[in-house]
């Protein structure tokens, strides 16, 4: 099955302008520090990326804004680093999430089943869980999620879910109310990376429902 072509902007890199493959772009930016990038379906969009500029195009689309760090001139993943993902369920509402060691797949946490939840408030959940958990057990190691609005509800240190309270999931904005603290409250030097899928397949935390 032929993947769908796509176009990557290169904002700030060796060469900016838009590139038709992975492989030129990056070579743009590969070990280019600060090197903003991003893929794009089509060219109109790409196009009207590169030409708004990457901080008049995040302002205006914060919730895809994303980093995504070169590990290496062949671009693979750190193996020694936690990698976050949550699962679920459209039927049920059930949420659950987990955090494991990309090269060894072992559980470091696994916390859930949740009710009365959504994908990407597990996927925030669990990358909370891991920063505290890093910082807690003192390991200089990266993270890896392959969520870009559990990125951005990070950096805002607040959750935006327009999911309401209820007494089925009390727990959940139990959870949430203890992350936007932990967030407030403290500082991290830990790297969170964007895990690219299309590259690299699916995150090692992944539940494996699709």
């Amino acid at each position: 099955m032929n993947r769908q072509k796509k176009f990557y902007v290169v904002w700030k890199g060796v060469a900016p302008g838009i590139y038709e493959t992975w492989e030129e772009c990056k070579q743009q930016v590969v070990h280019f520090e600060g090197a903003k990038y991003k893929s794009f379906i089509n060219l109109t969009e790409a196009q009207a990326a590169l030409d708004e500029g990457y901080e008049a195009y995040y302002r205006k689309h914060p919730a895809t804004a994303k980093t995504l760090p070169v590990a290496s001139a062949d671009h693979q993943p750190i193996l020694e680093s936690l990698s976050v993902d949550a699962a679920w369920n459209s039927v049920t509402k059930v949420m659950e999430y987990r955090g494991v060691h990309t090269r060894t797949r072992e559980v470091w946490f696994h916390k859930g089943p949740f009710p009365g939840a959504t994908n990407n408030i597990g996927e925030f959940l669990a990358l909370v869980h891991g920063l505290a958990l890093l910082k807690q057990k003192n390991l200089q190691i990266p993270i890896y999620t392959d969520s870009v609005t559990a990125m951005a509800w990070v950096r805002a240190k607040k959750h935006k879910s327009i999911i309401l309270p209820t007494e089925e999931n009390v727990a959940i904005f139990d959870l949430l109310n203890r992350a936007e603290y932990w967030l407030r409250n403290n500082t991290y030097s830990t790297p969170i990376y964007k895990w690219d899928t299309p590259v690299w397949g699916e995150i090692p935390a992944d539940f494996g429902r699709k």
